[in-house]
């Protein structure tokens, strides 16, 4: 099994990670560039800066709360029209209940019995499921992959899988796609829908057609047309929402979380889905393998790696999720002391994101530190994998940002072609690109490699049974 004991240091205070090179991160200083021989071979990729003070949190009305400017003189069909865009079936009903047209006395009186019921089972529901107690700050900090919400703007982020065009969820609950080529707000589609919010996850379909977004709050996932703005709404019952989304490189399959101890997989040809209850806590993160046969995800509340198994099926058992019913512990990722030239450096903890990049070969994993620990820290992990003949998971080293910095949200470019390139976006605002040279397996070689040990034999088997 994989540990942080078998990682080398992290860079030294005041040194950035730079790229890899020979299975190693290299570092150096901020102004520091890329050796001439690597300089062509990283994209001009764009920046994007969305300043925090022109967007205003939309927020969820509480049942009590009232739209405060809606015009009284406009006709009831318009006003209902706005308190169901803002507020959804309870901003609809409280508009029809204090309705002043003449005539119109049996509607209020229905409007009222009905808004009492939606009441009732609110507040049913919001004992069952406690998070929908929380404000809407409260629900994103708890869900959202971004390490530190407050200090930042994106709620989620999601590369577009053939183009430079991508997704993300901003603080009004609004989702815009922007070509990376003119990343201004003038060119962005705006996606929204009453009562999905706050966003807390986006996953592009691998062919690029379909979004998917998901909230705490709605049962259901929206699936989007994003060249049309239209939704269809893919609808379960129980687990309180869906809190987290990713969906395989293959384009079979959907991991799907939610607030409760249950996650969901679904299977992208018949929309049918296999619930999975998990151990402690419910899953905090997750990332698939490019073939579709091995998802990776964590828990909340542990600092361990599991890894599921899933199966192909054809001909009448086509449509099946497939997945095994043992998951298997892959990497412990508790805290871990390294004793370094300038001291002493804790690292290790719970891991609240996780990315996967399109090789197979590279995973990078934020960790979150113990705030409550001296000294500890939130880092990225890096570990070379392979996915086949066996698994393998082996450490590769730390990414540091300027001095100061914690990373708050980490992606893959979907296209690098010459081995792999994280996106990280720190606290300090800044968006680095850090290359990873290497050649894939799956093309030839010049010369055979020394091939690393596969932890296959070492990994701790776990309990956790899938139900239909």
């Amino acid at each position: 099994m994989c540990s942080l004991g078998l990682f080398p240091p992290p860079p030294p205070p005041g040194d950035v990670t730079l790229y890899e090179f020979n299975n190693a991160l290299v570092c150096g200083r901020l102004s520091e560039q890329l050796p001439l021989a690597f300089q062509s071979q990283v994209p001009d990729l764009p920046v994007l800066s969305l300043p925090k003070e022109p967007l205003k949190a939309h927020g969820r009305l509480e049942p009590s709360a009232r739209p405060p400017f809606i015009h009284h003189r406009e006709s009831l069909w318009k006003r209902c029209l706005s308190a169901w865009r803002d507020a959804g079936l309870c901003g609809l009903l409280r508009e029809l209940a204090s309705a002043e047209e003449e005539g119109l006395q049996w509607l209020r009186t229905g409007s009222s019995h009905a808004l009492a019921v939606c009441r009732w089972l609110s507040s049913l529901h919001g004992s069952l499921f406690p998070h929908l107690s929380l404000t809407s700050e409260d629900m994103i900090a708890a869900f959202s992959q971004a390490v530190d919400w407050a200090g930042c703007t994106v709620r989620a982020f999601a590369w577009h899988p053939h183009t430079n065009k991508f997704a993300v969820a901003l603080l009004d609950d609004s989702i815009r796609v922007y070509n990376s080529n003119r990343p201004s707000s003038g060119c962005a589609q705006v996606l929204s829908y009453p009562g999905h919010s706050p966003v807390t996850s986006l996953a592009w379909a691998p062919s690029g057609e379909r979004l998917l977004s998901a909230s705490p709050v709605d049962t259901a996932m929206l699936v989007w047309d994003v060249s049309t703005e239209s939704c269809v709404q893919l609808q379960w019952f129980g687990g309180g929402g869906v809190t987290y989304l990713a969906w395989s490189p293959d384009g079979s399959k959907v991991l799907a979380a939610t607030p409760s101890a249950v996650f969901r997989v679904w299977e992208a040809q018949m929309w049918t889905c296999e619930r999975w209850p998990t151990i402690r806590g419910r899953c905090q993160t997750g990332c698939w393998s490019p073939d579709g046969s091995r998802l990776l995800f964590t828990v909340l509340g542990e600092s361990v790696i599991y890894s599921l198994s899933f199966s192909e099926y054809r001909g009448e058992m086509q449509g099946q999720v497939g997945g095994s019913k043992t998951a298997s512990i892959v990497a412990d990722l508790s805290e871990t002391t390294f004793e370094t030239l300038y001291g002493e450096e804790r690292i290790g903890g719970e891991v609240h994101s996780m990315v996967w990049d399109p090789t197979g070969e590279r995973l990078a994993v934020i960790i979150r530190g113990h705030p409550e620990g001296p000294g500890s820290q939130t880092a990225v992990a890096v570990f070379r994998t392979r996915n086949s003949p066996v698994f393998e998971l082996l450490p590769c080293g730390f990414v540091r940002g300027e001095r100061g910095a914690r990373p708050q949200l980490i992606s893959f470019h979907p296209c690098f072609p010459r081995g792999a390139l994280l996106t990280v976006c720190w606290s300090s605002g800044r968006i680095s690109h850090i290359p990873f040279f290497f050649v894939s397996a799956l093309e030839p070689r010049a010369s055979p490699r020394r091939s690393p040990v596969p932890v296959v034999g070492s990994v701790r088997e776990q309990p956790l049974f899938s139900e239909l």
